[in-house]
């Protein structure tokens, strides 16, 4: 299925195709002030719609995902990093796509902070 989704003000728009069976919320640093519920997909079934100029992209702790946001309206839509089997890698932020249930999506709690 494809679902399209963007940050608060527009200025970050995209589409990515594939399944959402869960989602995962972490607890590290970063993600626990996001809040965010991510769904990995291949970096190919994420397709931009609006310029790469864009994205503004913070890079903290072993700088090997690029977390990038709005400057405009600071909201987080997508990461972009690596999987463990070397795989280019696309973690997006479900609170961001349209049109989805998130309460019906089951959520896998993963412990980033003792990582």
């Amino acid at each position: 299925m494809k679902y399209t989704g963007s940050c608060h003000c527009g200025q970050i728009k995209f589409e990515a195709e594939g399944d959402i069976g869960t989602a995962l919320s972490c607890n590290c640093s970063m993600c626990q002030r996001k809040g965010s519920l991510l769904w990995f997909v291949p970096r190919s079934a994420l397709r931009l719609l609006t310029p790469e100029a864009n994205l503004s992209t913070y890079l903290f702790n072993k700088h090997v995902i690029k977390h990038h946001f709005c400057a405009k309206c600071g909201i987080h839509p997508f990461g972009e990093g690596t999987a463990p089997n070397g795989d280019a890698t696309a973690a997006i932020n479900l609170r961001c796509i349209e049109g989805i249930d998130l309460e019906a999506i089951p959520v896998h709690h993963y412990d980033g902070r003792s990582v």
